[in-house]
């Protein structure tokens, strides 16, 4: 199987190079600018015209949540149309597609885990280009498979687990938001599970495709628990540990405003896929140990 994967350089891509490395037969095409650029209409179907993929994971996005206040258009751009062009050219050569989403479709005001099902309602721009692109992605392509994650981390590029690990260098206590709660999720357990639908995929089965899924680090945080946790797991490793204490949203303001409970019900994916992520503690644990070998 030859997976065109969307977005070379992000976490998620590079965690289903990693996974996905030894498994035999599995053919891995990470693309992204100039040759993929999402900015830019038709760049998406030429690329996917040439490589002539099996299955696409479009792991690509614009995710400055902040800064998709001022520029709603770009995000649109990159999240919305970009994800339905390659829906659509996908579906000219009959491949599948699993196009990746956020917990931010949720207003967060409900509270409990959101089954697939559950009204979406963004809060903000980030959130309804990422919606915009689920609903071009399933309309152009009735082999789409949506999957939804939320606070992804992992050893690569930029994170919420990173940039405490940073900040504990130069500081010995933080304040972390504590009022907003969601599933921390590794990026390379996010592979493991969508290498699982691949290998569903692989005999001819079509579970999922025309279907929303969600798929999250097993158990919930606050993103105050979180760095908790983080730092609990990173004087462990050796790396340098700060006292984290709690802050209200409404004592750090952001631009863009967040869900209060995104939480989500993966038990839908474990049922159709039979993959179920981790305890977010463990993987937690298990990335810190990753980046301390590194340092």
């Amino acid at each position: 199987m030859r997976l065109m994967i969307t977005g070379r350089d992000g976490q998620l891509v590079r965690s289903l190079i990693r996974r996905g490395a030894n498994i035999p037969g599995l053919e891995l095409v990470a693309l992204g600018r100039p040759e993929l650029d999402l900015e830019q209409p038709g760049s998406a179907a030429r690329a996917i015209t040439a490589h002539r993929p099996d299955a696409i994971v479009n792991a690509a996005a614009y995710t400055a949540v902040d800064q998709a206040e001022d520029e709603p258009d770009r995000a649109v751009r990159i999240n919305g149309e970009a994800a339905g062009e390659i829906a659509a050219a996908a579906a000219a050569l009959g491949a599948p597609l699993i196009q990746l989403s956020t917990d931010y479709v949720f207003d967060g005001r409900a509270g409990g885990p959101r089954t697939e099902d559950a009204p979406v309602s963004p809060l903000g721009s980030y959130g309804r280009s990422k919606l915009l692109g689920e609903q071009l992605a399933l309309a152009a392509n009735s082999r789409t498979l949506v999957l939804r994650t939320a606070w992804v981390y992992s050893p690569f590029g930029r994170n919420f687990l990173k940039t405490m690990l940073t900040l504990a260098r130069d500081r010995d206590a933080l304040t972390v938001v504590a009022d907003q709660r969601g599933n921390p999720s590794s990026a390379l357990d996010l592979a493991d599970g969508i290498l699982a639908v691949l290998r569903t995929w692989e005999g001819g089965a079509r579970v999922g495709q025309g279907g929303t899924y969600h798929l999250a680090g097993t158990g919930d945080a606050t993103w105050c628990e979180f760095a908790a946790a983080i730092m609990v797991e990173a004087a462990a490793a050796g790396l340098p540990a700060a006292r984290v204490s709690p802050i209200a949203t409404a004592h750090f303001p952001t631009k863009a405003p967040r869900p209060a409970d995104s939480t989500l019900d993966s038990s839908k994916f474990a049922r159709d896929f039979a993959f179920r992520m981790p305890d977010w503690r463990r993987s937690t644990a298990e990335v810190i140990a990753e980046i301390a070998r590194a340092a």
